[in-house]
């Protein structure tokens, strides 16, 4: 198998997690990382983050692992399209912006010399496809140029809901992300473009909008107009929590069938689902690459249809994960003609 060759701009935290998720994987290879901050600083978050751990030397304008050398590019102003990316040979472009999420903007790196470009988070517009790991993966073409991995909330929502509506058929659904803090937030409070969101993120639970139900709607048609979410941002900066209520078809389910459920669809998708039977809290998924962390203990269910769950996920990590399951996703693709 050829290596994946991958340049990202926007060196944040999820480009951070994918970085080092590569260099545990020989089949990719980071080429050129394109980003407005220092490389001596993206370094030294980049080691501080693992305590060390890994082996990643700054030399000159290059990050040198033993998977290879890959350019440092530093610019006040980077956008899409400022980056010849074919000079550096990077196949694959992951925009980890957070920014330029537009198809428009996303064809600027195609322009650019990419040959595909993979967002770190979901789109603003329509775009090839958007795709999450265990639900519509199977759907991917070779056309596909624009992708998107969807977000660690999306991720989580659709994972858990293709299992309930597989195995009980679901009429409804709402989600609340108990969400780590993000680092657009304010520490202090300070006038933002919305009210709550200019309230300090270390000081409050913070009640803010989530795109994940309109994106499941898109992913998943069968959800039209029967799912709605909201997201409480909490002062943690590591561990989230899904808290998602159906309304199930039948009624006489009870929850040994539900866990049993979700055991069947954790044997067929390893690497996505995890089961914890212990009573574990927020941190305890720090370091965890699942989208969906199975929280066994916390299954409710009322005497009728209604059901809640609670699924546990590291978004940053989990979501890298995704992002390179997905690009290698493709790459397989490619390398077997198109063939799934």
């Amino acid at each position: 198998m050829n290596k994946v060759r991958i340049g990202i701009m926007g060196f944040g935290e999820v480009s951070r997690h994918i970085y080092r998720l590569c260099l545990e994987d020989d089949r990719f290879e980071i080429v050129a990382i394109a980003e407005i901050g220092r490389p001596e600083i993206l370094h030294y978050l980049l080691l501080s983050e693992t305590r060390g751990d890994i082996d990643v030397r700054l030399e000159n304008n290059f990050l040198v692992s033993k998977n290879g050398r890959a350019r440092m590019i530093q610019s006040k102003q980077l956008e899409p399209g400022d980056v010849p990316w074919d000079v550096f040979g990077a196949e694959v472009v992951i925009d980890g912006t957070g920014i330029y999420r537009s198809r428009k903007d996303m064809e600027k790196h195609l322009q650019a010399g990419a040959q595909d470009v993979v967002l770190s988070t979901l789109p603003t517009d329509k775009i090839d496809r958007v795709v999450i790991m265990g639900v519509n993966d199977h759907t991917i073409k070779l056309s596909d140029r624009l992708v998107s991995a969807g977000s660690a909330t999306t991720n989580a929502t659709a994972v858990m809901l293709k299992i309930l509506n597989d195995t009980f058929g679901v009429d409804y659904a709402m989600l609340t992300t108990v969400h780590s803090y993000t680092s657009d937030q304010p520490l202090r409070d300070k006038a933002g473009y919305a009210f709550r969101r200019s309230r300090s993120a270390a000081e409050n639970i913070i009640p803010n909008e989530t795109p994940s139900p309109e994106w499941i709607q898109y992913i998943m048609p069968e959800f039209k107009g029967r799912i709605e979410g909201i997201a409480l941002n909490v002062p943690i900066p590591n561990g989230s929590l899904l808290d998602l209520t159906t309304v199930l078809k039948k009624a006489d389910i009870d929850i040994n069938e539900l866990n049993k459920a979700v055991e069947t669809a954790a044997n067929k998708y390893p690497n996505i689902i995890e089961i914890v039977e212990d009573p574990i809290v927020s941190t305890d998924v720090i370091g965890n690459k699942h989208s969906v962390v199975f929280d066994k203990m916390a299954t409710l269910k009322t005497p009728g249809r209604m059901l809640k769950t609670l699924t546990w996920y590291h978004t940053a990590l989990a979501q890298a994960a995704r992002i390179k399951g997905l690009i290698l996703k493709y790459h397989n693709l490619a390398e077997k003609g198109g063939a799934q």
